[in-house]
This record gives C-alpha cells, sequence and structure tokens, in this order.
C-alpha cells in the first residue's frame, strides 16, 4: 500500500513537469509561430534549451550557435524571437561611453526560473542545491525582481553588469545620479570580505560610489566593508 502512495513532492513534480510540458508546447505552436518561423521546432527547442542553460552567463553568439549547430545570425533571430516573447532579457553592460556600451557583450538571463529549471532538467530541490548552475539561477531570480520593481513604478531600470579587462565582474550596478551602487549575489549564508574585491576595480571609473551590497543567504545585515552591506536575499 505504502509503495502505491505517491508523496506531496512527488506530486508537485509531476504537476509541475506538466505545467511546463504544456507551456513549452503551446509557445512553440502558437507564440512562436506568431513572431516568426523558425523552421525546426525540435532545433529551436534544442537552442531554447541552451539559453537556458546560459542564463547569468555572458552572452557569446558564436558559441551559442556552435553548440546549437546553428548559424550565428540564426541564434540572434532566435533569441530577438525569445526578447520580443519575454522569455528572456539581455543585461547590458555597463561602459562610460556609451557606443562601447552597446557593443560590449551583456549577460542573458532566462526570466521565468521556474520554466529554467524545467528546461535544464532540474527535478527536485535537492537537484537543484547540488547543482553548480544553482548560483546563477539566484542571481536570475534577483534580476526578475529587479525588473518587476521598476516595472511596477513605470520607470526603465537603471541597471547593468560590470565585467573590466581584468576578468573582475559584479552582478548589478545600478547608475543613479552620476554615482554607482554595486550589488553582488551570492549562494552562501557566511559572506565575506573578499568578496568585494571586484568593487575596487570601479575606482577606474570617475565617478563616486555610492553603498553596495552582497546579496546572500545571511540571516541578517551584515557589514562588510564601511560602504558595503550583506543584506538576506529575501529581505523585504
Amino acid at each position: 500500500m505504502a509503495a502505491a502512495v505517491e508523496t506531496r513532492a512527488n506530486k508537485l513534480a509531476r504537476h509541475g513537469d506538466l505545467f511546463f510540458r504544456s507551456d513549452v508546447q503551446t509557445y512553440l505552436q502558437r507564440d512562436v509561430r506568431d513572431l516568426a518561423q523558425v523552421g525546426s521546432e525540435a532545433a529551436f527547442l534544442r537552442f531554447v534549451k541552451a539559453c537556458a542553460g546560459r542564463t547569468g552567463q555572458f552572452l557569446h553568439y558564436s558559441d551559442l550557435a556552435r553548440d546549437t549547430e546553428v548559424r550565428v545570425n540564426t541564434a540572434q533571430s532566435w533569441l530577438s524571437i525569445l526578447q520580443a516573447s519575454f522569455q528572456v532579457m539581455l543585461l547590458q553592460p555597463y561602459h562610460t561611453h556609451v557606443t562601447k556600451r552597446l557593443i560590449k557583450s551583456p549577460k542573458l538571463d532566462f526570466l521565468d526560473t521556474g520554466m529554467c529549471a524545467y528546461l535544464t532538467d532540474w527535478t527536485s530541490p535537492e537537484t537543484f542545491e547540488a547543482e553548480a548552475m544553482a548560483g546563477a539561477i539566484l542571481e536570475t531570480s534577483v534580476f526578475t525582481e529587479l525588473l518587476k520593481s521598476s516595472w511596477h513604478r513605470g520607470r526603465p531600470p537603471r541597471v547593468y553588469c560590470y565585467r573590466n579587462k581584468d576578468g573582475d565582474e559584479i552582478d548589478f550596478l545600478f547608475v543613479q545620479d552620476r554615482r554607482l551602487y554595486p550589488v553582488e549575489v551570492r549562494k552562501t549564508a557566511s559572506p565575506r570580505p573578499d568578496m568585494l574585491k571586484a568593487f575596487d576595480g570601479l575606482q577606474r571609473i570617475k565617478m563616486p560610489m555610492g553603498n553596495g551590497a552582497v546579496l546572500c543567504l545571511c540571516q541578517e545585515t551584515l557589514p562588510l566593508s564601511p560602504k558595503v552591506q550583506a543584506v538576506p536575499i529575501g529581505l523585504e
């Protein structure tokens, strides 16, 4: 009898799979066909899965095209479809020169983290926790909340990603009143001051730095430096 009884977790996982499978099928058969002809649905789905696996990473069209066995111009066209249908968004890199900002690599974020987990074959919270991609999903989740907050206020999000020539990266860089506000996302409950190394690279930008934050899994707000605090990621 016990073997015949499904656990609540198994039911939720099964129903979640049904929901996302149906959502993917509807998206492919209705929304995508309304936007453009993509040719092979199977090839396009493979491309969507590859984008989900790259959430929170800097976008390189040549790598994406190679891994999905399509031409670079096809990858660019298909990604524009995902953008137009609000499946993904590109987080632009910060640069003081607007033209250079536009030609640098943006970050790719898959806006529905539940769908992202489904497309990358995560079947349980335990699987999610063990995967190296969990940090990228957490970062993506923060990004979607930032977008929703900005859209709710009717303002364009003044947030960028940042990477300098030395490879130092900052997940989110807010720019307001010619002042920089860096934010890093970390999947840890024990934030450390050495996590702020990339913040030092902002000194090369001739703009003052405001208060920064490390959003993480800590239980309370903690100072990491005179201008940076560790902040619980669920803090309201």
